[in-house]
């Protein structure tokens, strides 16, 4: 027995049977719903239950990232979004029409995360443009977080309900 075939009867190397992708799905969506706009949400809860300087280091910390980003998707938004809409279709052509498993996670990951991205963007012109009072900046991060929570969601969901159809369409047609 070869080294190959040892590492590969270990470690089964597609994707929705195998527990690595199953937790950096779950890490992905964790993070992506604690860190709104690159302020993780415990310091906006404690901005709201302290103010004072809690608040201030919020403001300071959402002017510095909201700024960031809007800089980057006036700069280079174009491309990010050509370039997303690239590596997009082409997971779901080799996910879906030749049937390259770990195309078909790639694309169950990366198209809800990059509608992520688009609220991100939308959130922080809200911020940008209108907020200036607190307690509407904690509503709009709060709603924001909600949001990504239900994308998270539907995203798991789908992705699960589709893992556990492959799994057992290569299951029957494998045994």
């Amino acid at each position: 027995m070869d080294w190959y075939s040892t590492v590969f009867e270990l470690i089964d190397m597609r994707s929705f049977s195998n527990l690595w992708f199953w937790i950096v799905l779950a890490v992905v969506w964790s993070s992506a719903s604690h860190w709104v706009l690159g302020v993780p949400f415990d310091m906006v809860t404690r901005a709201r239950r302290k103010g004072d300087k809690a608040a201030e280091d919020l403001t300071d910390l959402l002017r510095i990232n909201t700024g960031r980003l809007l800089y980057i998707s006036e700069e280079a938004g174009l491309w990010i979004i050509a370039a997303g809409a690239f590596f997009l279709t082409g997971f779901a052509v080799l996910g879906w029409v030749y049937g390259v498993e770990i195309a078909q996670a790639l694309f169950l990951l990366g198209f809800p995360m990059s509608l992520v991205s688009l609220l991100s963007v939308r959130t922080a012109k809200a911020l940008h443009e209108k907020d200036t009072d607190l307690n509407a900046v904690y509503k709009r991060l709060g709603r924001h977080r909600l949001i990504v929570q239900a994308l998270g969601m539907v995203s798991i969901f789908v992705t699960a309900m589709w893992g556990m159809y492959v799994n057992l369409s290569i299951g029957v047609l494998g045994g």
